[in-house]
């Protein structure tokens, strides 16, 4: 949970200082924008079990859907509310702060770097942050990043970190992390014998 908290603080930080442009720019989450993204990460908050119940019946339970939903909802919320919100919610709750923060952790750092990279602002991510949230990426329920690592050995180059069987796919840790959470643009930073077969399974 420390570290989610962190990962969100490392947001703020970022947010904070965007401009309106960088807030409407498109982000590596398909169809949305950088504030698409930011209301996406905090969607969640603030639902019992009751209401979050509900949201995911209003998405037929539907993961893609049921965010949707959660977007729609917070559809009117300026970049400016939004930074507050998250002020407010530096530790997480609700849905996010499942698996003792892990989902916060996993779930923000990779949104960050969804919201950094088209942004072209890249930034370090601490290594004790890394490793939990590739352990998550792979197998929590949601991303399931495991089936898209199978019959591959992921090896990080940054850091003491590697995972599975097979050819290798070399990468740092944090082009692992996007690579195992299917995001196409990391395919690039990819090398290794295994490399076109784990690019084959991103989007």
């Amino acid at each position: 949970m420390a570290q989610a908290r962190a990962e969100r603080e490392d947001l703020l930080e970022l947010l904070e200082r965007l401009t309106d442009e960088q807030w409407r720019a498109p982000s590596l989450c398909a169809g949305w924008t950088v504030r698409d993204v930011v209301a996406h990460v905090l969607s969640y908050e603030d639902l019992g079990p009751r209401a979050l119940a509900a949201r995911f019946a209003r998405g037929r339970f539907l993961v893609g859907r049921t965010n949707a939903v959660g977007l729609a909802d917070d559809a009117g919320r300026t970049p400016a509310e939004l930074v507050e919100r998250l002020r407010q919610h530096l530790t997480p709750a609700g849905l996010t702060a499942g698996m003792g923060g892990a989902i916060a952790l996993t779930d923000g750092l990779i949104h960050q770097q969804d919201i950094r990279r088209p942004l072209g602002l890249p930034r370090a991510v601490p290594a004790d942050r890394l490793v939990p949230a590739l352990r998550t990426a792979l197998f929590g329920p949601v991303l399931r990043g495991v089936l898209r690592a199978r019959d591959v050995r992921l090896v990080a180059t940054d850091i003491d970190w590697s995972f599975g069987r097979g050819p290798e796919v070399h990468g740092t840790g944090e082009a692992l992390l996007m690579a195992v959470a299917g995001r196409t643009a990391v395919a690039g930073e990819l090398s290794g014998p295994g490399a076109d077969r784990l690019t084959r399974r991103l989007g």
